[in-house]
């Protein structure tokens, strides 16, 4: 349901760093900031693949597909990627910014969004 990546290329010298995520196949990226003790998602992607480089904070990600369920914590420099169709709720530890990449983007040639909440009932 969510498979741990490793950024595509890293360069560290006394200068810094780079660290290039990826080089291809995604078509929108968003900044995430989020708050300590803030939940956020609690739903799913039925089109997109949505990727996540953690740049700062700590979190947990509940990931559930039918009666599966599986919980991951992430932290600075973590890298993964949720499949379509997995109900994704992020609980936040730590002030938190991410990059989230989708590989087709969220807003859909018909003006819908690619954003399913999930049903509890």
């Amino acid at each position: 349901m969510i498979k741990i990546l490793r950024p595509d290329f890293v360069f560290e010298d006394e200068r810094g760093s780079l660290v290039q995520l990826v080089r291809e196949g995604y078509r929108q990226i968003n900044v995430v900031t989020s708050r300590a003790g803030v939940e956020r998602g609690r739903h799913y992607h039925a089109l997109n693949r949505e990727g996540f480089y953690v740049v700062e904070g700590a979190f947990r990600v509940e990931a559930k597909l039918g009666d599966r369920k599986e919980t991951f914590r992430f932290v600075k420099g973590d890298m993964f990627i949720i499949e379509p169709m997995v109900v994704h709720t992020f609980d936040y530890e730590e002030d938190s910014v991410l990059v989230a990449f989708y590989d087709r983007g969220v807003e859909l040639p018909d003006g819908t969004k690619d954003i399913i909440a999930e049903d509890n009932g």
